[in-house]
């Protein structure tokens, strides 16, 4: 009997811990609170009491769960809590009252799990492809050592980042290029634009053509997908050469990355222009840089100086760059998991709400 309730308890829990489940429980319900609550307009009113505000509060936060059921589900929760009125209960009516409500709020969770478990398999397939798109690992690229990762907000990402041989380079031992991008939004609709970003990139990255070619050249493909610039994507693209370790780089609105000297002097990597998708024939510029042995370049994404704890305090960039000059000496895959390891401490539970991605490369 005891061995049968422990695997039972074990199927139910998966295994995990209190302390885990409860952690588990509390992002849970902040990331659903944020889901209801981003729709309510929590102001006082002039004139209105603090009860009835509070009552106002509950009713729109009701509404906001109630709005996300379809139709028919509605009138299965409404029947169901009739049935549990008092008022039932007064008529002789309340046993079967209480059984058919329970029957009907059984159902309408039965049909709510459905829903999931189908989003569920079809987020999988969609983060299983994702992760197609995403190198596995960093190539070998001569002269640096190349590593990086990224923590999706849900299950797919808008987040891109790779590394790889540059088809169409002119220079005889070949170019690389390095791109990182960061597009508006969240979820499956980031992911859908992430996915042509990335077509449009290794596509035309086969055309001989210069890195402001280029950038020029994705932007005019993503403003036919951008909703009218309202899903604009960020990018940071570089083209690096191994033999003279020229460095040559266009910034459209992305985060502008860090490059660590040897010396410990810090320089930012700040040409290019506007965001791509936003405007068509937006003409980019192009900078460039050369990596000395020892040189650190940090490329990420705003979710990881933008990441929040429990206190909506911001990782920020100060407690980034501490990390970056106390592991000087450090490999890229060291740092990277230092980094995302004082991510995770600093964040704590509070629910991650935007994609980190986190790309680093040392001169060697």
């Amino acid at each position: 009997m005891l061995k049968g309730l422990k695997r039972f308890w074990r199927r139910i829990t998966d295994g995990m811990a209190l302390g885990q489940l409860w952690n588990q429980f509390h992002t849970d319900a902040r990331i659903s609170y944020r889901l209801y609550s981003q729709e309510i307009d929590s102001r006082r009113m002039p004139g209105t009491g603090r009860v009835r505000h509070l009552f106002r509060i509950i009713k729109l936060f009701l509404w906001a769960i109630v709005d996300k059921l379809s139709p028919a589900r509605r009138v299965i929760l409404l029947i169901a809590l009739i049935l549990f009125f008092p008022y039932m209960h007064l008529t002789g009516f309340s046993t079967n009252g209480i059984f058919w409500g329970c029957v009907l709020l059984f159902l309408l969770l039965v049909l709510e799990i459905s829903d999931r478990v189908v989003m569920k398999r079809d987020l999988q397939i969609a983060k299983e492809i994702q992760a197609w798109l995403l190198p596995p690992g960093p190539p070998q690229v001569p002269g640096l050592e190349i590593a990086f990762a990224t923590r999706p907000a849900n299950t797919v990402a808008g987040d891109y980042y790779d590394v790889f041989p540059r088809p169409a380079s002119p220079s005889p031992g070949g170019t690389y290029l390095i791109a990182i991008a960061d597009v508006a939004g969240k979820s499956i609709p980031a992911a859908m634009l992430m996915a042509t970003y990335q077509a449009s990139l290794k596509t035309l990255a086969g055309i001989s053509s210069s890195l402001t070619d280029l950038a020029g050249r994705m932007n005019n493909y993503a403003c036919g997908n951008s909703e009218n610039g309202r899903r604009f994507t960020t990018t940071f693209i570089a083209e690096y050469n191994p033999a003279t370790r020229d460095l040559i780089y266009v910034n459209a609105g992305h985060d502008q990355p860090i490059l660590r000297r040897q010396s410990g002097a810090i320089e930012r990597l700040t040409a290019g222009g506007i965001p791509l998708g936003i405007q068509e024939n937006t003409p980019y510029e192009s900078g460039s840089t050369t990596l000395q042995s020892g040189d650190w370049l940090v490329i990420y994404t705003d979710g990881v100086t933008e990441a929040e704890n429990i206190r909506q305090e911001e990782y920020g960039e100060v407690r980034f760059m501490v990390l970056l000059y106390a592991n000087q000496n450090a490999t890229p895959p060291v740092l990277l998991n230092t980094i995302l390891a004082d991510i995770e401490r600093f964040v704590g539970n509070t629910p991650q709400h935007d994609d980190i991605t986190l790309m680093l490369l040392k001169a060697v």
